[in-house]
């Protein structure tokens, strides 16, 4: 025989109260702001660059709408306001006048990125200057090394490439080189290139956890990097793959990493914290172009509140274990840290 409930047998019953009410610590701002477990601060953010020749050039990358192509002279303008506003580094890629297969731009003294870093650490002395360290910007084939004769990357040629491009970097002023090009044993080559020209004080932040990943296409359309044939899965982390990643970042600790990074952000977020587990450094994580991009459309379309989303996930990313957080989303977080304190 069934019953039915009825919900009027409720009334007048002496009812246990809760003891226990988590919603306490959630009954108005203040209240959540004093007992939050994590959060984001302006000390956390690095913001990213590009540089191009020419002069006073700033032009909008189509599929990464407030992010822009800049001449050295628009850029420092960029470094300065990003120091305002209390940034405290910035991360520079450069696109050189001419592609080769040699990425012969990527080492020379008058590259970009080189007068770059010269002219911001002239400009903004105490603001760090990061600086990008991969061939994929400068190849005419846009991979991240040098082509062997069977059309395959060259890890040693490229390992070579790569130290002298740091050194290039090293004697332009830079603060940190950040190799993101996933070569086997670069962060040595690169650490025992430094050293030998008594540029010890030169960091290294490696992107020691990168992805084969779908979310860097509005990057390539920025640096001109898309691959001329094949994939970047030969060099590239594999997605499925997580211990790995583990294994990646202790050995660029073991070569002289000063700190490591993961890349992309939001698809990686258990890696992150796996990574952070393990080293005993920094670790940096990137909120690439393509979760850039993919906010930035949702929310011109009106399908997601803007700052509410970029909040969420830059402090996801502190909860999972970031250091330091890479993000075009940088100064507009550093403005809106700025009036919440006001």
């Amino acid at each position: 025989m069934s019953t039915t409930f009825d919900p009027e047998e409720l009334q007048g019953l002496d009812l246990p109260v809760p003891t226990i009410r988590p919603r306490r610590l959630r009954a108005n701002a203040t209240m959540r702001r004093m007992t939050a477990e994590h959060r984001v601060s302006v000390d956390d953010l690095i913001e990213p660059l590009f540089v191009v020749p020419g002069t006073n050039v700033r032009q909008e990358i189509g599929s990464m709408p407030g992010v822009h192509q800049l001449s050295v002279d628009r850029a420092v303008e960029e470094a300065k306001d990003a120091q305002a506003l209390g940034i405290p580094a910035v991360i520079l890629f450069g696109i050189p006048p001419e592609k080769d297969e040699t990425a012969s731009w990527l080492a020379r003294a008058d590259g970009p990125v080189q007068r770059a870093i010269e002219a911001i650490k002239s400009a903004v002395p105490n603001l760090l200057v990061i600086a990008d360290l991969c061939a994929c910007e400068y190849t005419s084939h846009g991979h991240c090394g040098l082509l062997d004769v069977d059309g395959g990357i060259d890890n040693d040629r490229s390992v070579e490439l790569l130290a002298r491009g740091a050194l290039s970097y090293a004697q332009s002023g830079v603060d940190i080189v950040a190799p993101s090009d996933m070569m086997d044993g670069r962060v040595r080559a690169i650490r025992y290139a430094l050293d030998a020209d008594g540029r010890t004080d030169v960091a290294i932040m490696s992107y020691a956890v990168k992805y084969a990943s779908a979310f860097y296409g509005p990057f390539r359309e920025a640096a001109g990097s898309t691959p001329a044939f094949g994939d970047r899965r030969t060099h590239q982390m594999d997605p499925p793959n997580a211990r790995e990643a583990v294994k990646e970042a202790l050995l660029d600790v073991r070569e002289g990493a000063d700190f490591i990074m993961v890349k992309p952000a939001l698809a990686y977020l258990d890696v992150l914290a796996k990574v952070r587990k393990a080293v005993p450094v920094p670790v940096a994580v990137y909120n690439v172009s393509g979760e850039y991009s993919m906010v930035k459309a949702a929310s011109a379309r009106g399908w997601l509140d803007e700052e509410r989303a970029v909040d969420e996930m830059l402090v996801s990313f502190k909860r999972a274990g970031a250091d330091c957080i890479v993000t075009y989303f940088a100064r507009a977080t550093a403005r809106r840290l700025a009036k919440a304190r006001r």
